[in-house]
């Protein structure tokens, strides 16, 4: 006689919500990925040890060959100086860990620097239709890779003490952008040290006086970033800086001392 149990009949219910590949990859799985994509980073940040970090932005385009290919050296060479001088401070947790988008150009530059000097450095790839892979040079247990350009950008600023941005695109506007909104509109409790590398690039690109001469920033937002020409300049404004902000005896957390928005 055929059972009316239906788990005995061979039926069988869907499987638990966390294990249902289905709905996870669904429209109503949305929220569970977007907060996959906060809790991920976190948990590898703690077990590393990461308590902040210095962000490198530039354009995926300019090769270690070719036109433009002095920033990748001079992006290379500045990543492994901030690198050694963050080995060296005396801090149980790391410090100052060299993180971009994970991609080539700028990004391998960078992650590249940090690694001959032998330290960790984080990537923050992307699924992209072209130019978007990770690079050899991430620290493997460091590399995360995003569906949400929202999250990935929300990594960028948690943790950043220090922003330095090469010469780049869209995407390297937009991310300079977003963080010197965030800073001139003091929504970070946190002081973020702004470097834009290169310039002439930079002021040929934007023309920072001229949005002050019309009024449309204040002239003291000019005072939110700082040019340099060199690693070595570069390295100056950094290492100062950053310990004039961020290294004062001061009682540390167990948790990365990470940006927060103000209430």
């Amino acid at each position: 006689m055929a059972s009316n149990d239906p788990f005995e009949s061979g039926s069988a219910c869907n499987p638990v919500a966390y294990k249902n590949a289905k709905f996870l990859d669904s429209r109503s799985g949305r929220a569970i990925r977007i907060l996959s994509e906060y809790l991920q980073p976190l948990s590898h940040f703690r077990n590393e040890r990461v308590q902040d970090t210095i962000v490198f932005f530039g354009s995926a385009r300019i090769q270690e060959t070719g036109l433009l290919s002095r920033y990748y050296t001079e992006a290379r060479e500045l990543s492994r100086l901030i690198t050694e001088w963050s080995d060296s401070l005396e801090r149980s947790k790391k410090r100052f860990v060299v993180t971009t988008g994970g991609g080539p150009g700028i990004m391998e530059a960078a992650n590249r620097g940090a690694h001959d000097a032998k330290g960790k450095t984080i990537g923050l790839n992307i699924g992209l239709p072209f130019e978007q892979r990770p690079n050899p040079y991430i620290t493997p247990e460091l590399c995360f890779e995003f569906h949400y350009f929202f999250m990935r950008k929300f990594w960028f600023a948690y943790l950043a003490k220090a922003l330095v941005v090469f010469p780049g695109g869209f995407g390297t506007l937009d991310e300079l952008m977003e963080i010197l909104t965030l800073t001139q509109t003091r929504k970070l409790v946190k002081k973020i040290v702004i470097v834009l590398y290169g310039s002439e690039f930079w002021k040929e690109i934007v023309n920072f006086d001229a949005l002050a001469k019309y009024g449309l920033i204040s002239p003291e937002d000019l005072s939110l970033f700082q040019f340099a020409d060199s690693p070595q300049d570069a390295f100056t404004i950094l290492s100062e800086s950053l310990t004039r902000l961020h290294l004062t005896p001061k009682t540390e957390e167990e948790t990365p001392d990470i940006a927060r928005s103000r209430v």
